[in-house]
């Protein structure tokens, strides 16, 4: 069996003391380097029967056609929306992923952009670096209302450390329940209520023909105009122009954003111009302990549906 890592970029499969168990399911090729063209991910996936990808390389059905050896797509990480499941399906292509391995990790990252939005933390560190002393109000979370929108696993560790810092915590789900509201202790409202009320909106959703410009100008017109919205789930989850008219008119206080539509950040994208945005380039459960985890459960799955067992499957 052919085994290619199509995109370890950042060299999580490299720098992993785990590279040898994927030697002993098979022939190993590893390229460091992200792919960004179709014919550039079909040049790679030559002969290859497994494919893992890390970066996020995009399985269309193009690709999938030229090659026809493929059996199965091995996602690095929690959301497939870079793999096309149809034509998966279609081709008898199965993909895994490798779910809530980083959920601590990265509802860590959603806390700690609402932090940065509300202190205004990288404004002020850059006024300090620069010789000034500024002295201003700024926000804080304790005491106001986080509302979570998708409480999977990611959404209900963001629940947790919102109460941890003394917040109320409303929550919006596809799928509510009384159960589900007693087992995450928190109250789930609709939508509209949700955005009326919180402070601090943080978005952790998998993209979907659900959840694709869940967030538009409506939504936002719902919100606080002193606001935070967060999002650790995916850029297209957000209508960006919408949300960039909110930030410039105040409409919204802030964002703290991992997340984008088109990724890496084009250079000309109007968030890089706005000061009450913080970013971060989509590496929220990028930590050696979360790699190595999620690497751990990529081997398994592989070598699981080598034996004819079904773990983690998505397809």
């Amino acid at each position: 069996m052919i085994i290619v890592v199509t995109d370890d970029a950042p060299g999580i499969v490299a720098a992993s003391t785990l590279g040898h168990k994927l030697r002993d399911l098979g022939e190993l090729r590893v390229f460091d380097s992200q792919v960004n063209s179709e014919s550039l991910l079909i040049e790679r996936l030559a002969g290859a029967d497994v494919a893992i990808t890390v970066a996020g390389s995009n399985f269309t059905e193009a690709v999938l056609k030229e090659c026809p050896q493929l059996q199965h797509i091995a996602v690095f990480g929690i959301g497939v929306d870079n793999v096309d499941l149809d034509a998966c399906r279609k081709r008898g292509v199965t993909v895994s992923n490798t779910p809530a391995y980083s959920a601590a990790i990265v509802a860590e990252k959603a806390i700690a952009l609402a932090l940065a939005v509300a202190h205004q933390i990288p404004q002020l560190d850059r006024a300090v670096r620069s010789g000034e002393w500024p002295q201003e109000i700024v926000g804080q979370l304790h005491g106001k209302i986080l509302g979570v929108i998708g409480t999977g696993p990611i959404g209900q560790h963001v629940i947790l450390l919102g109460r941890s810092l003394g917040m109320e915590v409303l929550a919006w789900t596809l799928n509510p329940s009384p159960q589900r509201a007693r087992e995450y202790q928190v109250i789930f409202v609709p939508m509209e209520e949700l955005l009326g009320r919180a402070d601090v909106v943080s978005l952790q959703l998998p993209l979907s023909s659900l959840s694709a410009n869940l967030i538009g100008p409506k939504q936002l017109g719902l919100m606080k105009p002193s606001a935070i919205l967060v999002n650790v789930g995916r850029g297209a989850v957000v209508d960006e122009q919408a949300l960039v008219d909110a930030l410039k008119g105040g409409r919204i206080g802030g964002a703290g954003l991992d997340v984008f539509s088109t990724e890496p950040l084009p250079l000309g994208h109007p968030f890089r111009n706005l000061d009450n945005v913080v970013m971060s380039p989509h590496n929220a459960a990028n930590t050696p302990e979360a790699n190595q985890a999620g690497l751990a459960i990529a081997i398994q799955n592989i070598d699981d549906w080598q034996q004819g067992l079904a773990t983690n499957l998505v397809v």
